[in-house]
């Protein structure tokens, strides 16, 4: 982070923008329609942007087609040129999810970090890859191995994890603990037909609670970004939303429309919620060593 956009932390309240979009068929109107809505969103005061998941390509991993490979970049390339000058120009901090080539048979799921002055803070890679009908991604990403960065950036202290990551507590406990003020998850989940009869509902809310409550057990605010459209056979729930640290949802986006969503982060009021619940003063961490096992037996004695 340059010298020059270092901001005193003392009151300090942050505008975050998240892009709900849907896929149009084509990556380059993706891409000009993703510019035209950060813009939009930096006009209005956003100063953190992030766009949802595989923002530039429709979510592909519903079959297993090696063509699909065709999709991915290089990280710098051409893409991440074009976020680099526009958060430069703009001075606003872009989070922008992509389909990255590592090297010919290594692909990744990856998000690519950009400071306000168009600097590469750097990428996090998936580290949880889902295998299920719709969602072959096993198929197409090898696991992310550059860990669980934090950033700190012109307007405060973020960490990024993408989509399956939002349902594991411990890559969202790493990263705050590491110093992270605000998570952001850009997402590419829905239903088939079947399961949005049944258990639609129940889907999700369990995708929204179980998010809320990293921010309470972690004292940050929680933003998601999530896709709307129906790519056969998936219909995405859109309803991207930013949680506050006490696990309250402070805006939601519709299920059905593109919009930007934005939210005010007090990042001062978080300073004060994590001192009055101090979590990460009470840990346990001695006992914490079975976390590091697959499974535990039940009569294994973890910590004496």
């Amino acid at each position: 982070m340059s010298d020059r956009f270092k901001m005193d932390g003392s009151g300090k309240k942050v505008s975050i923008a998240l892009i709900q979009g849907r896929d149009l068929g084509d990556p380059e109107l993706n891409l000009k329609i993703t510019i035209e809505q950060i813009r939009k969103a930096a006009a209005t005061g956003a100063q953190i942007i992030c766009t949802q998941e595989l923002f530039n390509t429709p979510y592909f991993c519903k079959h297993q087609e090696t063509c699909n490979f065709e999709r991915a970049e290089s990280i710098p390339g051409p893409t991440t040129d074009i976020f680099s000058s526009l958060a430069a120009e703009l001075k606003r901090v872009l989070i922008v999810a992509l389909f990255e080539k590592r090297a010919t048979g290594i692909y990744h799921n990856t998000a690519v970090c950009f400071d306000a002055d168009g600097c590469l803070l750097g990428k996090y890679r998936k580290m949880h890859i889902p295998q299920d009908p719709g969602f072959e991604e096993k198929f197409y990403f090898s696991p992310g191995d550059l860990g669980y960065p934090v950033w700190e950036t012109a307007y405060g202290t973020i960490g990024v994890l993408i989509c399956w990551d939002q349902w594991f507590p411990e890559a969202a406990r790493l990263m705050a603990l590491a110093g992270a003020e605000i998570l952001f998850y850009p997402t590419a989940i829905g239903w088939s037909p079947e399961e949005k009869l049944a258990l639609g509902v129940a889907q999700h809310h369990a995708w929204e609670t179980v998010q809320c409550g990293h921010a309470v057990a972690n004292g940050c605010y929680l933003a998601a970004v999530n896709r709307v459209g129906f790519e056969e056979p998936i219909e995405f729930w859109g309803q991207s939303f930013v949680s506050d640290f006490y696990g309250q949802v402070v805006a939601r986006a519709p299920s059905d429309e593109e919009c930007i969503l934005t939210a005010e982060c007090d990042l001062a009021a978080l300073e004060g919620m994590r001192q009055i619940w101090p979590f990460f003063r009470d840990r346990r961490v001695e006992s914490y060593s079975g976390l590091s096992e697959r499974a535990l037996d039940r009569e294994r004695k973890i910590y004496e």
